[in-house]
């Protein structure tokens, strides 16, 4: 098995701590949810027991434009929000470089930088927090100046330590800057890949529920899951798709292109279809700004080539089959990434869900993907709660990671954690 190097064995007395976190956790200024940072904090007090100086950094939100190669700083995507909920939390002192975006292609000079970690040094913060990684030139880049800005920002550290699951793409701040410095996987970290194992090793019968917005984004992930799950259950546009490709009907909303590769995705999987459990009751809706025209259909009753309007949730219904609730009650394992529907109008398939999945105590329950969690707690704050203080419960601080694992096929296979194995 591979061994990733731990924290727990560098020595951090007097030096520089360069430590990536997932603190995406910040909208239009305004932290929406705490349970990323807040699953970081013994990261962090563990780099203050060894003497460590900690310099913190996180993305936040989407700053550069794929298209006119333009990134696009602005208050909304700052650090700012992350720093005060520290300071506050802990009653420590923050400090953010005063670096300058340079035009259009973000920040280039990173003498700010070296001036706060001076000051830290000196004892005027208790931690330096850089500004939004994806203000950087070189953060997201394809070629040279990943490395460029990697070599530069470690310039200014002892070690690295990559404490941000969630953040599993190949960025500079969570890849190339591991060439530079000893770099070491935080504690969270090394939970969130002992509790991913749960999934390649899962208790069976294992039970994989997956929704999402786009097929192309999931279907490297699916094909992956359905191979090693027991049963299979889709929701979202991803489960739209794969009925409009299997009974041969339209849904609004739904594009060719997702259709084709739900058809991809049915026929790469054709020797394990029998593995996906179908939600047979679906909700449609005339829009999706507001619930109109609703009703409950059948799938199974639908002719080929019937048109319907936005499909927005599977029934609340589907949870009381029993067929379907002896699915969830005889699971070892259940993974869940996936709201069943939109739940800005229809929560209710995925409260129902929710509150099945809670009624299966012998389960091991691992929660992946913040509209996931962010709707759990949402719509079932009390249960939501109670399933924190349960060891049956495990809520991954990143969705996407988790998947990308799953078709690499090995939480090791992941980009940034390959940088962390020990040779």
């Amino acid at each position: 098995m591979s061994k990733i190097a731990n924290m727990l064995d560098a020595d951090l007395k007097g030096k520089v701590c360069l430590v990536r976190m997932d603190h995406n956790v910040v909208k239009n200024g305004i932290i929406k949810d705490t349970m990323r940072i807040d699953a970081t904090i013994p990261t962090l007090l563990h780099i203050y027991k060894k003497g460590g100086l900690p310099v913190l950094m996180t993305h936040i939100g989407r700053p550069f434009d794929k298209k006119t190669g333009i990134i696009n700083i602005s208050e909304g995507d700052s650090v700012l929000p992350v720093v005060q909920y520290l300071e506050n939390k802990f009653q420590l002192q923050g400090l953010i470089p005063d670096c300058k975006a340079e035009s259009k292609i973000g920040i280039t000079d990173l003498a700010p930088i070296g001036i706060a970690i001076e000051a830290l040094k000196k004892g005027a913060a208790d931690f330096v927090y850089l500004p939004n990684t994806r203000w950087f030139k070189g953060e997201e880049a394809k070629d040279e100046s990943a490395d460029i800005f990697a070599q530069s920002l470690a310039n200014y550290a002892d070690v690295y330590i990559n404490d941000a699951f969630g953040s599993w793409q190949a960025h500079s701040s969570t890849y190339n800057i591991a060439k530079f410095l000893p770099a070491y996987a935080g504690l969270l970290m090394q939970k969130e890949i002992a509790n991913l194992n749960k999934v390649f090793e899962p208790q069976r019968p294992f039970l994989a529920i997956v929704a999402g917005a786009k097929f192309d984004t999931k279907i490297g992930p699916l094909s992956s899951l359905i191979k090693i799950a027991d049963k299979l259950i889709l929701g979202g546009v991803i489960y739209n798709a794969y009925l409009c490709s299997k009974y041969k009907i339209q849904i609004e909303g739904v594009t060719k292109e997702d259709i084709e590769f739900a058809n991809q995705f049915i026929i790469d999987s054709k020797d394990y279809l029998d593995k996906i459990v179908e939600l047979p009751i679906i909700v449609e809706n005339e829009g999706i700004e507001k619930r109109q025209g609703t009703r409950e259909l059948d799938i199974k009753t639908l002719p080929p080539g019937t048109k319907l309007n936005y499909v927005l949730d599977a029934s609340a219904e589907n949870f009381t089959q029993e067929e379907i609730k002896k699915v969830f009650q005889e699971a070892g394992t259940i993974f869940v990434n996936a709201v069943m529907g939109y739940t800005a109008l229809y929560p209710e398939g995925s409260m129902a869900m929710y509150s099945l999945i809670d009624q299966c105590p012998k389960a091991i329950k691992l929660f992946g993907g913040g509209d996931t969690i962010q709707d759990f707690k949402e719509y079932l704050p009390g249960i939501f709660t109670k399933a924190q203080n349960d060891p049956s419960y495990y809520f991954f601080t990143g969705g996407g990671a988790i998947l990308d694992a799953i078709q690499q096929g090995s939480p090791y296979g992941m980009k940034p954690v390959q940088m962390l194995i020990q040779e």
